[in-house]
């Protein structure tokens, strides 16, 4: 559709594996060991925001470090800048930009420049900067070092985690981008449709559940979580997404809360990098870069989901 706006593809693809064998794409060569890898991240960014939570969830904040990007992205991408609270800097090669590192691995490279990046610090090169598979590695690769009993993928539901990712993805992760970045009417009222058609089938679902695959937590609901926590302060105003908040669906913003209130999720999220990132970097949409100071909304209210059943 004329006006659309369409993601591109990761460019790095190989796995870190418990024996280092070639995972589902790319090459082999990266067994886990605990901190020989690298995660680059943005705060603000959904997308690496999963891997923050895998990373805390499976125990594995020793054994993979973090280097945290400045919430502003100028346009040529990422800077390490480190004169904003929380943003590090370069801790493993000490660039000024993010840029410089995929150069670094791939000179002359002229792709996009995203996070989060899995690094390996001893080959020196990106293994991998596709979210939905770092989370997978993160999940099972390093389970001698972190928490081995939870898998957040298991084998029996994987068929029906793919399913309802895929639906989430098109219509949730990416829909509040292809409304937010149309640059159509048509564009826009396509993607915001179908955004609150999903919405609205999301909430019927988590009323007669308590995650999306029933009794526990699994990658499918931290998928959805990145997109539902940013909603109200983002996505409603900036991206136009504003036929309902997060907090007028009586379900979705108390699984919302319960997930963010589960042990190490609350110290992922970091509302000051989300807020400025998109106010102040899309100038097409927010020409003054004003960050608002709202809304003001309490994650940790009690959210009574105990008593839904699987």
């Amino acid at each position: 559709m004329q006006g659309e706006f369409v993601r591109s593809e990761s460019s790095f693809r190989s796995w870190v594996t418990a024996d280092g064998a070639p995972g589902p794409t790319g090459e082999g060569g990266f067994p886990a060991e605990p901190g020989r890898y690298h995660l680059y991240v943005s705060y603000a960014c959904p997308w690496a925001h999963r891997t923050l939570i895998v990373r805390a969830l499976k125990g594995l904040e020793d054994g993979i470090r973090v280097s945290v990007v400045h919430p502003v992205m100028p346009p040529e991408s990422w800077t390490f800048r480190d004169d904003y609270p929380g943003a590090t800097g370069d801790r493993v090669e000490g660039f000024k930009t993010l840029g410089e590192l995929y150069r670094q691995v791939e000179p002359g490279f002229s792709g996009l420049v995203t996070v989060p990046v899995l690094y390996d610090t001893r080959r020196r090169t990106i293994v991998n900067n596709e979210s939905s598979e770092i989370i997978r590695m993160l999940n099972r690769a390093f389970d001698a070092w972190g928490r081995g009993d939870l898998d957040l993928y298991p084998e029996p539901l994987r068929a029906e985690i793919d399913a309802i990712n895929a639906e989430v993805y098109e219509k949730v992760n990416n829909g509040v981008y292809r409304a937010g970045f149309a640059t159509t009417q048509a564009a826009y009222e396509a993607a915001f449709d179908a955004l609150f058609e999903m919405l609205d089938a999301l909430e019927a679902r988590l009323a007669r559940q308590r995650y999306l695959m029933g009794i526990r937590p699994t990658e499918a609901d931290w998928r959805l979580f990145t997109t539902l926590v940013r909603f109200d302060a983002v996505y409603y105003g900036h991206f136009k997404c504003n036929r309902r908040r997060l907090i007028d669906y009586p379900s979705l913003w108390a699984y919302t809360r319960e997930l963010y209130q589960m042990p190490g999720i609350a110290g992922t999220v970091h509302m000051d990098h989300i807020k400025t990132h998109y106010y102040a970097s899309h100038r097409h949409i927010n020409p003054t870069g004003i960050v608002p100071k709202g809304p003001e909304l309490d994650f940790n209210a009690p959210h009574e989901r105990a008593h839904q059943s699987g």
